[in-house]
């Protein structure tokens, strides 16, 4: 008899898409596509003997993922340095907002070609806005100047508090990275859907716990990357304060699946779990915000065949 214990963890993930697809609410939504939903949602990873939460019914694309996470880590907001590195995950949001001012319906390689090419067309068209790493490192500040007046003071380093505070009190409970401005939330491309992280220390102060909260979870696209990115993030400051990595406790509200990945879905649960993908971090920066791609080796990650669906804007 299989326990609970003896399941692959992916099963969590197969079973909130299962649920999802034959239960959830049918919804009108932002883009315009149409979801089937449900709210409050939590998965559970265990990080320990460098297990990464990659999935394996189908090719989760890891480098770019973490090639993002470094990304948010310099605080940027423009898709140029990502497309140089050909990661092309945020074109989309940018894309649109081109294609809706000038009226030119060029391709998306065209217009990532451009943005690439040309630093001018990409100070234009490729900033996001205030996202994700710019509020991770630099969320602002302002002092009253005058009666009427304010003047911007230095930007908060959430990520550097973070690291700083479970060195001086492990124990704490303030150890939290927020993406969500508002007062700034309509100056996003898109507003921050993996919006909040509280780190936790564990097991006798050994281990390193992580709970992200996601707002809104595309859970055939979205969810498997950043599974990944928040598992690496953990990764990297445990090494930095010396703990070990413990688990990721993901947890959803608006928690869907787009109408049109019907035939993604049904192929993704068609298909079994096996394995288990492992990283080593092969270099130890003087702070989190030196570590390159090349300092991460994922192990054994041999995954059934990508499958592909529609990103919704």
């Amino acid at each position: 008899m299989t326990t609970t214990q003896d399941r692959h963890p992916e099963h969590q993930y197969l079973d909130l898409m299962r649920r999802i697809w034959t239960q959830g609410d049918e919804r009108v939504d932002r883009t315009g596509v149409g979801t089937r939903a449900i709210f409050g949602t939590m998965l559970r990873f265990d990080l320990s003997d460098e297990k990464m939460p990659l999935l394996t019914t189908k090719r989760v694309y890891w480098k770019a993922a973490a090639r993002e996470m470094l990304w948010f880590l310099t605080g940027d907001t423009n898709i140029r340095s990502l497309l140089q590195q050909g990661v092309t995950i945020w074109s989309d949001w940018p894309l649109a907002k081109f294609r809706e001012a000038t009226g030119q319906h060029i391709t998306q390689e065209e217009f990532e070609e451009r943005i690439v090419r040309e630093g001018d067309f990409a100070a234009q068209w490729g900033d996001l806005g205030p996202v994700y790493g710019k509020q991770w490192v630099d969320w602002p500040t302002y002092h009253k100047a005058g009666k009427d007046t304010f003047r911007a003071g230095p930007g908060i380093n959430q990520v550097q508090q973070v690291i700083d505070g479970l060195k001086s009190s492990p124990g704490g409970r303030r150890h939290i990275i927020e993406g969500w401005n508002v007062a700034e939330l309509d100056k996003m491309a898109l507003p921050p859907c993996h919006k909040t992280y509280q780190f936790h220390v564990g097991e006798g102060g050994t281990r390193l716990n992580c709970m992200l909260y996601q707002r809104s979870c595309d859970v055939a696209l979205g969810l498997p990357f950043n599974l990944v990115g928040a598992a690496l993030l953990t990764r990297m400051i445990a090494h930095q304060v010396g703990l070990e990595a413990g688990e990721l406790v993901w947890t959803g509200g608006d928690t869907h699946l787009y109408s049109n990945h019907g035939e993604l879905v049904e192929a993704q649960l068609a298909r079994s779990p096996e394995g288990q993908a492992r990283m080593t971090i092969l270099r130890k920066p003087g702070s989190i915000f030196g570590y390159k791609f090349e300092d991460f080796e994922m192990r054994d990650y041999a995954p059934q065949g990508a499958l592909k669906a529609p990103v919704a804007v």
